[in-house]
C-alpha cells in the first residue's frame, strides 16, 4: 500500500456514514459556557461562526416535503431549498448534502407537476455550490434517488452525476467502484426514459476511466449491462484487448458488471472460464492493493461458487487460480474467507484520513492529539470536519496532490472555519501523501550512456487473458539498434504493435517521434496496382508530399529493377515484398524502425544488404524481432530481454548478451529441450510397399504467370517418396514457391503433367504462415480445425486451381457417355454426380449417378473413360475425399482429439481450445497452421519457409519432428542451419527456369536400399464426441474364397430366419463377392 493515509472505496454499508452529520444550532454563548472563551479550545482552534442552515431548518423542510396532501407545502419546501442553496457559502456547504436528498425526492413527486418542477430546479442549483471533490459525500443522496420508486427522482439523480462528470472526471473515477454497480441497476429500469438517460450517463461516467485500452470497448461493455445475451461476445472481445496501462480501480469498475455476469452465466462454462482468466491476469497488472480491494466482495463469491459447482475440472482449476490471484492483488492472505458482507482491513476509509488530519493539526498547533480530537468532536465542529474528511478521501483516491487545488476546493476553505493554521496543515498533509505515493512507485534509473534519448517510460502490457509485461521499463537512444529477445508468445510483436499504435503509456506521440512497424503485411494477391502506386497510396507518405520520382529513386537505392518498379505487386516474391515494406518505411520518415522478422523470405545476398543498411543508419533507431541469431549478432548494439514480465536491457550484441546471461544461449542453438512436436504417422498407402517408391511426380512442367513473359519453370521434372528429405534452394523470385504450388495443385502447369498417388495425402504450410487462418480470426484453433475438416475433406483445398474447371472441361462433362448394359445394349447417359470409388485389380472405377435415372440406377465406370470426358479434376477431388476419409477414420473429429493433436504441436489447451485465433502470437499461429495441416496424417509434408516466426526452441522441435516423421518432407527455407540439418536431397532453382537436382536417391530409399513400409494400423484408441473410447479398425482385410463362401452361407441363414443384418461384415459381403467374381472372369 503506497500510503497508509490513502483510503479505499466505501462498500454499500459504509454509505450509511457511521459518523452521521449533525448540524450546529445557532450558537448562544450563555448556553455553551465551555465554548464562550477562545482559550477553552486548543491553540489555533476556534468555534466556527453560526451557519445560515441549521439542523432544525433541514428537519422542518424534510417534514414539509413529506406532506402528501399539501401540494403547496411540498412546493414551498422545494423553493426554500433553492433559495438556501443559492445563498449558501462555504460555511453552509456541509449542510447541503441532506437538502440534496430531499430535493431529489421532491423531483419525483407523484402527485403534482408543479412540485416536480420546483424539485428539479432545486436539484439543478446544487452543482455550482458544492466542491468538485464532493462526489463521495453526495453518493448517499444520489443512491437514494436511484432506488426511488418514482422515475423522475432517478432522472434527477442521474443529472447530478452528469454534472459531477463535467466538473472533475478524476473525482468521479475515484468513486466508480461504488457508483457503477448502482448505476447498472438503474439501466435495467422498466421506464424507457430512465433506461435511455442512465445509458447516456453510464457512457459519460465511462469517459472517467482514463484507460485508452478500454475506450474502444466501452460501448460494448455498456451494452452488455442491459443485454445479458451480449455477455459472451463481449467477454471474447475483452479477452483480445491489449492492455498497456496499469490497471486501476476505475478500469476494474467498468469491467466489473461484465465479469460478474460472465461468472454467473448459467449455460456456458467456456465464458465462466474466460472471465476467470481475465480476472486472474488483470489482477496481475494491479499494483495498488486498494484498487482491487473493492471487488473482493463482488467477484470472490462468484469465483468460489464456480469452483464448487462447475462440472469441468479444468474450468474449476482456472477459477481457483483467479480466486488466489484476486486475494493476493487485494493484499489479503491466501486462506482469507471473503463473502458479500466482509470488510477488508486493507480498505482504508475516512477513518484514516481523520487520523492524519488530526495529526497535522496537532503538529501545526503544537497541541496534543487528544485535545485536537476532543475539539473536533464538538457539535459545532464535527459536521465540517467530517465533510473535510470525505473531500480529502475523494481527492486522495483520485491521486490528486496539487496543493493549489486542495487549498481552493478540498480542505483549506473548510478547515479555516475552525482552525487558523489551515493552509500549513493542508500543505503538510498533501506533501506527506505525495511523498509516500512517489516512494511506492518504481524509480526509473537513468542510464549514464551517452546519446540522445528517444523514449524513457514505464508501462505494463497484457494481451487479453495473457499477462506479458508488468511495470516494465523501456529506454531507447537515437541511432541504436535494439534486438528484442524472448520465447514465442512472450509479447514481442504485441509490444511493437502497441508502440506503433500509441498505446504505450509514456511513449512520445507520433508528432514527436515517428515509429513505423515493418512486417510481412504486403500480400501480392491483394494489390493489383504497380509498386509505385502502392507506395504512394499510403496516407503518411501522402502527408509528406512525396512524388513518384522520390519513390522511384528510393526503390532503385533498394536495388529494385526498372521492371519491378513499374510492374505489379503481384509479381514480387516474398523477399522483395519485405524490401518493399522497408522502402515504404523510409519514405514515411521514421525515427524508429519496428522490424518484425525482417530477414524472413530474404536470401543470403539480400540479408547482407539489410545488415549493411541498418548499420549505416546513424539517425534512425531500430527495434528488431528476429529468430536469426547471426543477424542479431551482427546488427544489434543492445539486447532487450524479456525476464519474468520485465524488460532488461543489455549493452552489446547477442554474443555479449549471452556472456552476461548464459541461460540465453538457447537463442543460438536448435534446441528442443523445452518443446517437442510430434508429427502423426502417415498411415496406410495402398500399393506402396517401400518408402522410395514415387508417390508424387512432375514431368516436363512449364509455367508462366499471367500477364508476364518470364518463364518461371521450364521443363522441370521431379519426384517425391515417403523417404524424401528435400531442400529447395534459390534466390528470391527464382520460382521455388511456384514449383511447390504445382505439386500441391495451387497452380497448374501450362505444359507437362503432375501425378499424385490417388490415396496420397499431403500437408502444405504456405510461405505466408497466416494464409490459412487469416479468415477465421473469430474462431478458436480447435473450432477452426473442426470446421476445416467437418465434411471429411480439407476445405482449404477447395479453392485450388486444380479444382476449378475450364470451359472446355465443363463442355465435355455435359456430353453423353456410352454405357453398356447387361442385356448388351448401350445407353448414352450424362453424369450427374460421382458418388464413390473402388479398386478393380490395379485400376480404379467410379460410381456414377445419371441424370434422368433413379438414385439406385448407378454404374461403375473406368477412370480412363471418365478422363476422356473431362472428369479428371472431379475424380481427383473424389480421390482426395477418399484419402481424407482413410486418415480421419483413425481419429473422430472431436474437441478432445483436436485438443490433444494441438498439444503435440506445442499449442496448449489454454490457447488451442479457449482463446480465439486473433489472440495468438505469430509463433502460435504458425503452430496452428502446422498442426491443422497435419490433422489428416499426411504422407508428404510441404513446408514453404517453415522457420518464419518460430523461435529457436520451436525450430529445434520442428527439426526433430521432421527427422522422426515416417513420410516425405519438402522444405523451402533460407535458414541454412535448418536445411543442412535435415536435407538429403537438394533442388536448386537459380532463376533461369531450370531445376538442378543433387543428392537424390530415387529408387534407393533413405539408407541407399529399399526400405520396407511397415504399417500395423493406428497404435492408439481415439475418443468419440461423448468421450467414449473407440477401438480403431485398420483397413479392410482381404478374405479368401473359402471365407467369403462361409460368410455368404451365414448371411443366407440369417435372412431365412428373419433376422436383421446388423453387422458391417454382412453389408460388406457383396463387395467381396463382386471381387471374387471379377477374379473368376479373369
Amino acid at each position: 500500500i503506497w500510503f497508509s493515509l490513502l483510503p479505499v472505496r466505501l462498500d454499500v454499508a459504509s454509505l450509511t456514514f457511521p459518523h452521521t452529520l449533525t448540524f450546529p444550532p445557532t450558537i448562544d454563548a450563555s448556553r455553551c459556557p465551555a465554548l464562550s472563551t477562545a482559550n477553552m479550545a486548543p491553540a489555533k482552534c476556534k468555534v466556527p461562526k453560526a451557519s445560515a442552515i441549521t439542523k432544525e431548518m433541514v428537519e422542518t423542510i424534510r417534514a414539509d416535503s413529506l406532506k402528501k396532501k399539501e401540494e403547496d407545502a411540498r412546493k414551498a419546501a422545494a423553493e426554500q431549498i433553492s433559495a438556501l442553496v443559492a445563498s449558501a457559502t462555504v460555511a453552509e456547504e456541509p449542510m447541503l448534502i441532506d437538502l440534496l436528498e430531499i430535493a431529489i425526492n421532491l423531483a419525483g413527486d407523484n402527485k403534482s407537476k408543479n412540485v416536480r418542477d420546483a424539485g428539479d430546479a432545486a436539484v439543478d442549483a446544487f452543482p455550482t455550490k458544492l466542491s468538485e471533490f464532493s462526489v463521495r459525500a453526495c453518493m448517499k443522496p444520489i443512491f437514494v434517488g436511484f432506488q426511488s420508486q418514482f422515475w423522475q427522482s432517478k432522472m434527477a439523480a442521474l443529472r447530478m452525476v452528469d454534472n459531477f462528470v463535467s466538473r472533475n472526471r478524476k473525482a468521479v473515477a475515484a468513486c466508480l467502484p461504488e457508483l457503477i454497480p448502482e448505476l447498472a441497476q438503474v439501466m435495467v429500469d422498466m421506464r424507457p426514459e430512465v433506461v435511455a438517460k442512465s445509458t447516456e450517463t453510464m457512457a459519460k461516467v465511462a469517459t472517467c476511466v482514463g484507460n485508452i485500452d478500454i475506450d474502444p470497448f466501452i460501448p460494448t461493455l455498456i451494452e452488455c449491462i442491459r443485454k445479458v445475451d451480449e455477455v459472451p461476445e463481449c467477454v471474447h472481445k475483452l479477452a483480445a484487448t491489449t492492455f498497456v496501462q496499469q490497471v486501476e480501480a476505475p478500469t476494474l469498475s467498468i469491467m466489473g458488471p461484465l465479469l460478474q455476469r460472465g461468472l454467473f452465466h448459467q449455460q456456458m462454462t467456456a465464458i465462466k472460464r474466460k472471465s476467470a482468466v481475465i480476472i486472474d491476469n488483470m489482477c496481475k497488472l494491479v499494483e495498488d492493493p486498494m484498487d482491487a480491494a473493492p471487488f473482493l466482495t463482488k467477484l470472490l463469491p462468484l469465483l468460489k461458487r464456480a469452483m464448487d459447482e462447475v462440472a469441468d475440472p479444468e474450468c474449476r482449476q482456472v477459477c481457483t487460480r483467479a480466486y488466489k490471484t484476486l486475494l493476493q492483488a487485494a493484499g489479503e492472505e491466501a486462506g482469507a474467507i471473503i463473502d458479500e458482507n466482509s470488510i477488508s482491513d486493507k480498505r482504508i476509509d475516512e477513518g484514516t484520513v481523520r487520523l492524519q488530519i488530526t495529526e497535522m493539526m496537532s503538529e501545526v498547533a503544537g497541541a496534543s492529539q487528544g485535545d485536537i480530537a476532543a475539539f473536533l468532536k464538538e457539535p459545532t465542529v464535527e459536521p465540517y470536519f467530517e465533510y473535510i474528511c470525505q473531500l480529502a478521501t475523494n481527492a486522495l483516491l483520485a491521486k490528486n496532490f496539487d496543493f493549489d487545488t486542495w487549498k481552493k476546493s478540498c480542505v483549506t476553505p473548510y478547515l479555516a472555519l475552525f482552525f487558523d493554521g489551515a493552509e500549513p496543515a493542508t500543505k503538510a498533509l498533501v506533501e506527506k501523501a505525495h511523498a509516500a505515493y512517489l516512494a511506492s512507485k518504481k524509480v526509473f534509473v537513468v542510464s549514464d550512456e551517452e546519446g540522445e534519448d528517444l523514449c524513457k517510460c514505464d508501462f505494463s502490457l497484457a494481451y487479453g487473458a495473457l499477462i506479458l509485461l508488468s511495470n516494465a521499463s523501456l529506454h531507447m537512444k537515437k541511432g541504436k539498434r535494439y534486438g528484442l529477445c524472448g520465447p514465442n508468445g512472450c509479447g514481442k510483436s504485441t509490444l511493437m504493435k502497441a508502440i506503433n499504435n500509441g498505446q504505450v503509456e509514456g511513449f512520445p506521440p507520433p508528432e514527436e517521434l515517428r515509429t513505423v512497424y515493418v512486417e510481412h503485411d504486403i500480400q501480392g494477391d491483394q494489390h493489383e496496382m504497380t509498386i509505385v502506386e502502392f507506395v504512394l497510396s499510403d496516407a503518411v507518405i501522402k502527408e509528406h508530399g512525396t512524388t513518384a520520382e522520390d519513390v522511384e529513386a528510393t526503390l532503385r537505392s533498394f536495388q529494385f529493377t526498372e521492371r519491378m518498379i513499374f510492374g505489379p505487386v503481384t509479381a514480387l516474391s516474398g523477399g522483395w515484398k519485405m524490401k518493399l515494406a522497408l522502402a515504404r518505411a523510409i519514405l514515411m520518415k521514421a525515427d524508429i524502425f519496428l522490424l518484425d522478422e525482417p530477414t524472413n523470405h530474404l536470401d543470403v545476398k539480400n540479408k547482407a544488404w539489410l545488415e549493411e543498411y541498418l548499420i549505416s543508419q546513424t539517425t534512425i533507431s531500430s527495434m528488431i524481432v528476429s529468430h536469426d541469431a547471426g543477424f542479431l549478432d551482427r546488427v544489434c548494439t543492445h539486447i532487450i530481454h524479456y525476464e519474468t514480465r520485465k524488460l532488461v536491457t543489455y549493452k552489446g550484441n547477442l554474443t555479449e548478451f549471452i556472456r552476461q546471461c548464459p541461460a540465453a544461449k538457447k537463442y543460438t542453438e536448435l534446441s528442443n529441450d523445452e518443446l517437442k512436436f510430434i508429427f502423426p504417422a502417415p498411415g496406410f498407402l495402398e500399393g506402396v510397399k517401400n518408402k522410395d517408391k514415387a508417390i508424387v511426380k512432375a514431368t516436363n512442367c512449364h509455367f508462366t504467370y499471367p500477364g508476364t513473359d518470364r518463364k518461371i519453370i521450364s521443363g522441370g521434372t521431379i519426384q517425391l517418396s515417403l523417404s524424401s528429405r528435400v531442400a529447395c534452394l534459390g534466390p528470391n523470385g527464382a520460382g521455388k514457391s511456384t514449383f511447390i504450388k504445382l505439386l500441391t495443385g495451387e497452380a497448374e502447369p501450362q505444359q507437362g503433367t503432375v501425378w499424385r498417388h490417388p490415396n496420397m495425402r499431403y500437408a502444405y504450410v504456405a510461405q505466408h504462415a497466416f494464409h490459412h487462418v487469416e479468415q477465421h480470426l473469430e474462431k478458436t484453433p480447435n473450432e477452426y480445425i473442426r470446421w476445416r475438416y467437418q465434411t471429411g475433406e480439407d476445405k482449404e483445398n477447395l479453392t485450388k486451381v486444380t479444382n476449378i474447371y475450364t470451359e472446355e472441361e465443363e463442355r465435355l462433362m455435359k456430353e453423353k457417355i456410352p454405357i453398356p448394359q447387361e442385356d448388351g445394349s448401350v445407353l448414352k447417359l450424362v453424369v450427374e454426380k460421382i458418388l464413390s470409388r473402388r479398386q478393380k485389380k490395379s485400376k480404379y472405377e467410379y460410381e456414377c449417378q445419371w441424370k434422368g435415372l433413379s438414385l439406385d440406377m448407378t454404374s461403375w465406370v473406368e477412370r480412363e473413360k471418365l478422363e476422356k470426358f473431362g472428369f479428371l479434376k472431379y475424380m481427383n477431388r473424389v480421390d482426395e475425399r477418399e484419402a481424407a476419409r482413410a486418415g480421419l477414420y483413425a481419429r473422430p473429429l472431436t474437441q478432445a482429439n483436436v485438443e490433444k493433436h494441438m498439444i503435440d504441436f506445442g499449442l496448449e489447451a489454454e490457447f488451442g481450445t479457449h482463446n480465439r485465433i486473433k489472440g495468438l502470437s505469430g509463433g502460435q499461429k504458425v503452430k496452428l497452421v502446422l498442426g491443422s495441416a497435419m490433422w489428416q496424417q499426411p504422407h508428404i509434408v510441404v513446408m514453404d519457409e517453415p522457420t518464419n516466426y518460430l523461435d529457436r526452441d520451436a525450430l529445434g522441435a520442428l527439426a526433430c519432428a521432421v527427422k522422426d516423421f515416417g513420410g516425405g518432407v519438402l522444405l523451402i527455407t533460407h535458414n541454412c542451419e535448418f536445411a543442412d540439418a535435415l536435407k538429403e536431397e537438394t533442388w536448386e532453382v537459380p532463376g533461369d527456369g531450370l531445376l538442378y537436382i543433387s543428392g537424390n536417391k530415387w529408387g534407393q530409399g533413405k539408407s541407399g536400399k529399399k526400405e520396407v513400409v511397415e504399417w500395423d494400423g493406428p497404435q492408439e484408441d481415439a475418443l468419440d464426441a461423448l468421450g467414449n473410447v473407440v477401438k480403431i479398425k485398420g483397413p479392410k482385410k482381404k478374405l479368401s474364397r473359402k471365407e467369403v463362401k462361409a460368410r455368404q452361407k451365414s448371411r443366407a441363414n440369417k435372412l431365412a430366419e428373419g433376422q436383421d443384418l446388423s453387422t458391417d461384415s454382412d453389408w460388406e459381403l457383396d463387395e467381396y463377392i463382386g471381387d471374387m467374381a471379377e477374379k473368376g472372369k479373369a
